[in-house]
């Protein structure tokens, strides 16, 4: 069952506030027209936060990481815009290290229509939660035969304020994030970007390189987390063309930094 509604409006400042905290130059962004897709995670923070708060325990919430994030767009986020919103366990599975947990979160506007679908996916280390089931999560698996379709290589710089920039216009505050001696404390090398900011970057080489820059063409867009992103860092993303589904173009693509891949089995789905 989902748990208790939230309702928040899509803010005109924090909404450019978020693009420029992700690098984000898009003219639709600076001038209000819309809100970067992106930050959709921004306004439904609670209604996700209210779940999570409530399936795991607090001294397992600074073990948890964001394992991948699920996005489709069913209509754009624009500015003064409502979003009534609930999440709700979607599965829950529990393996040696932890567990895997993703929540489904929906949000429609204030007419009742549905605006944005997430499926968030998280691994807490060292959890073992006491229920698991559920369905199982839409694929977004990079499909083998795109590599032999790349359309274009982005490479983004990643800056070394990146963390608390994003911070500031997400609100996102865990300390892995922003305080080097906590996070290897928990067992990471030192401060680790958000992966939502990561993913962001990841969402503007897709917008530029294959939607002509109009993010309102976005309506879909998934990764998987494989390994953290540094701050003071380049990130290259590769997007290759898989083909056509239901009207839209399919892409898949993936993202490295450090000679590393960070983003697997990313997947954008584009309206013509």
């Amino acid at each position: 069952m989902p748990y208790e509604q939230r309702t928040a409006v899509v803010d005109p400042d924090q909404s450019r506030a978020y693009a420029a905290a992700t690098n984000d130059a898009n003219p639709a962004y600076l001038s209000g027209e819309v809100a970067p897709p992106l930050f959709g995670v921004v306004p439904t923070w609670d209604a996700t936060m209210t779940a999570l708060v409530d399936l795991i325990p607090p001294e397992s919430m600074p073990m948890l990481l964001h394992a991948g994030q699920d996005m489709r767009f069913h209509r754009p986020l624009r500015p003064g815009m409502s979003l009534i919103t609930a999440a709700e366990p979607y599965n829950i599975r529990t393996a040696r290290a932890g567990t895997w947990m993703t929540l489904r979160v929906v949000s429609d506007d204030d007419r009742g229509e549905l605006v944005l679908e997430q499926f968030a996916t998280m691994f807490i280390r060292g959890f073992a939660s006491p229920e698991t089931g559920g369905s199982e999560k839409p694929d977004h698996s990079f499909p083998p035969v795109a590599r032999d379709h790349k359309v274009t290589e982005v490479t983004a710089h990643v800056d070394a304020d990146q963390t608390f920039r994003y911070r500031d216009a997400s609100g996102d505050d865990n300390r892995i994030h922003l305080d080097d001696e906590f996070a290897r404390g928990v067992g990471l090398p030192g401060i680790i970007v958000h992966g939502m900011c990561t993913m962001a970057v990841c969402g503007a080489a897709v917008v530029d390189s294959v939607a002509g820059g109009d993010p309102t063409r976005l309506k879909r867009l998934a990764v998987r987390f494989s390994r953290p992103v540094f701050p003071d860092s380049d990130l290259v993303t590769g997007v290759y063309r898989v083909g056509e589904e239901e009207g839209r173009a399919v892409y898949a693509f993936e993202a490295a930094s450090r000679g590393e891949r960070t983003i697997r089995d990313g997947r954008a789905e584009v309206a013509a």
